[in-house]
């Protein structure tokens, strides 16, 4: 890394590998993306070069013959399966690329692709371009990156040649009673650590198995305790992060997600969008609590309304450390693996941290009481359920309701695709008897 330029010498976090997506989407120079991380230009080029993805080239309507010269061949006859009969200029037929000694295959390698960015994600041609295309995604690579990680911390760092050098020390001096720290210690040369001796013996490495070990069979294998529950996936996503990211980018508009149980037994749950800077909030109805439904509904609503419409409503997501959330890499990425919105999580047990759904809960609340199983509803009874409560007047509005801020703050296309409808003043319902069947 260049002197000059300020950084931790780190790995690539999901941070930096989001901004350097977003940078070559809008064509910014690797440089420029190098000074907003603090890296070094040729660790970002290592980067894209090292995790980019390559995309066949558009194989419809592509031309049978696969000769570079085909447009310029004058041949006949080259197969001579129907001389002198065929006429036919070879480079309509199908025999030519096998019998041609000139063939030379049609290269759909792009120039482009050698030199920086590297990429087409920012290139205005790669909708309609032929050739074969490499884009840089940063879930894609990072996840590459972790699977390096772990795959480079399998298996034991020693040669064959001093393992069967150990084998034939150690297992005897075992086999005779002897314990790993006496052997160590009686044998300088061997520049193990206690530890990484009992490791091989556990891995099965040497001849000697853990029963030959008579202290390690006598004690029970203590309980793991560490946390097994995927904590990998709130890496740079925590709500210290999500504060850091305000604080850097304050006009962001954030969107609270969670999700309302119906009454024991009840299958069906609630996934609640609640737009902050109004208020509006959307509910969906989901057969289960599972993470394929939430990602469905995000999906459908990218759809309707379009990426670059759903990225301006969803810029930020926060939502809370649920089994049906912890699925960050494919919330964030929509239709063509394209980054549509960042996804941050609530400290565990801190669900003040996302006041605003959970406050607006209580009007969800008041037309279905704790204790009410939502199997019986349709997301038709949700949706109105939804436009009496964002036409309710709210005093922390200054007097207006959320759908009539919604209106001014939100993408249109956005608010089509909910398909709520403002109810007036007189007619707003917030009891029981809304939904009552």
């Amino acid at each position: 890394m260049s002197k000059s330029i300020p950084g931790n010498q780190k790995h690539m976090t999901m941070d930096n590998r989001v901004a350097i997506e977003k940078g070559l989407d809008t064509k910014l120079s690797l440089r420029s993306i190098a000074m907003q991380l603090g890296k070094d230009p040729t660790t970002i080029a290592k980067e894209i070069k090292k995790h980019r993805t390559f995309q066949e080239h558009n194989h419809y309507n592509e031309p049978k013959n696969k000769c570079v010269h085909a447009l310029s061949c004058k041949k006949k006859n080259i197969c001579g399966l129907f001389a002198p009969v065929c006429k036919r200029a070879c480079r309509f037929c199908n025999h030519c690329n096998s019998h041609c000694p000139d063939f030379s295959p049609r290269s759909y390698h792009c120039d482009k692709l050698d030199k920086a960015p590297f990429v087409c994600n920012g290139c205005d041609r790669k909708t309609a371009c032929r050739m074969d295309k490499a884009f840089y995604r940063a879930t894609t690579a990072h996840r590459q990156y972790k699977t390096v990680l772990v795959e480079s911390r399998v298996g034991i760092n020693i040669s064959p040649e001093n393992l069967s050098y150990l084998d034939e020390l150690v297992t005897p001096l075992i086999r005779q009673g002897q314990s790993p720290y006496m052997i160590l210690q009686t044998h300088p040369e061997l520049t193990l650590s206690e530890k990484t001796l009992y490791n091989y013996i556990d891995s099965g490495a040497l001849s000697v198995r853990n029963l030959d070990l008579p202290k390690k069979v006598k004690y029970k294998v203590r309980a793991d305790n560490s946390s097994s529950s995927g904590s990998e996936v709130f890496e740079g996503r925590t709500y210290k992060d999500y504060q850091n990211f305000l604080k850097e980018y304050p006009d962001t508009r954030v969107t609270e997600m969670d999700t309302v149980l119906g009454c024991e037994g009840s299958t069906k749950v609630l996934l609640t969008l609640h737009f902050s800077g109004c208020s509006f909030m959307m509910a969906y109805l989901l057969e289960n609590k599972e993470a394929a439904g939430v990602k469905a509904v995000l999906d459908r609503i990218e759809e309707a309304a379009g990426t670059y419409e759903f990225a301006t409503a969803f810029s930020v997501i926060l939502t809370d450390r649920g089994g049906e959330f912890k699925i960050p890499d494919a919330l964030e990425c929509g239709k063509d693996n394209i980054i549509r919105t960042s996804v941050y999580y609530c400290d565990p047990m801190c669900s003040w941290q996302k006041p605003h759904c959970e406050k607006n809960h209580e009007y969800i609340r008041k037309i279905c009481p704790k204790g009410t199983s939502f199997d019986d509803y349709t997301q038709k009874d949700i949706d109105l359920m939804m436009s009496h409560i964002n036409s309710s007047v709210r005093e922390s509005l200054g007097g207006l309701t959320p759908f009539a801020l919604a209106k001014l703050t939100l993408p249109k296309e956005v608010l089509d695709c909910f398909g709520l409808t403002e109810i007036p003043p007189d007619k707003v319902i917030l009891t029981p008897e809304l939904l009552k069947k």
